[in-house]
């Protein structure tokens, strides 16, 4: 199974965190401490409660590592929109086509038309065919779209724009 681009932008802040926490960290506890007392050093202070945001980071990393690369693609629907599905939908108000791109969280960036899968308006767009409608419910009314075309992760291999390619 090809690799993931998330799961290289997860290891590599994987790796600056460790790093920071098993170098950076202890250099800065170790010039805290030759300034004496710790019971009232601000550095000492400031470096471990650093410290033990970059363990919390890195647990926190490791394990959506792991929830990733548990992902098995097979389950993810062929025939219907899913995560790393695009979609290109037409505006029924206004009759402006878009593209949306269904992906993981890290990944997100609404200006370019990648959403969630796990967003209320990614749902939204979950499991829609060619034909379907969607409506977008908004604080301040509601968006309605059709269905021109789905493009699932198993139509695009290798293509950058799929959250799972």
């Amino acid at each position: 199974m090809k690799r993931l681009p998330i799961l290289d932008k997860l290891d590599e802040d994987l790796a600056q965190s460790q790093k920071e926490l098993q170098v950076d960290i202890p250099k800065a506890i170790l010039t805290a401490r030759e300034h004496g007392d710790l019971s009232e050093n601000a550095e000492f202070k400031a470096a471990k409660e650093r410290q033990m945001l970059l363990e919390a980071r890195v647990s926190l990393l490791q394990k959506r590592i792991s929830d990733i690369m548990s992902i098995n693609v097979n389950q993810i629907p062929k025939d219907r929109s899913g995560l790393g599905s695009t979609l290109n939908l037409k505006d029924l108000d206004t009759g402006d086509e878009k593209v949306y791109y269904l992906v993981f969280p890290e990944e997100v960036d609404p200006d370019s038309g990648k959403l969630s899968a796990a967003s209320p308006v990614g749902r939204a767009m979950v499991g829609k065919q060619k034909g379907d409608k969607i409506t977008i419910s908004l604080p301040d009314g509601k968006m309605e779209f059709e269905v021109l075309e789905v493009t699932t992760i198993h139509d695009t291999p290798g293509e950058g724009n799929s959250a799972l390619a």
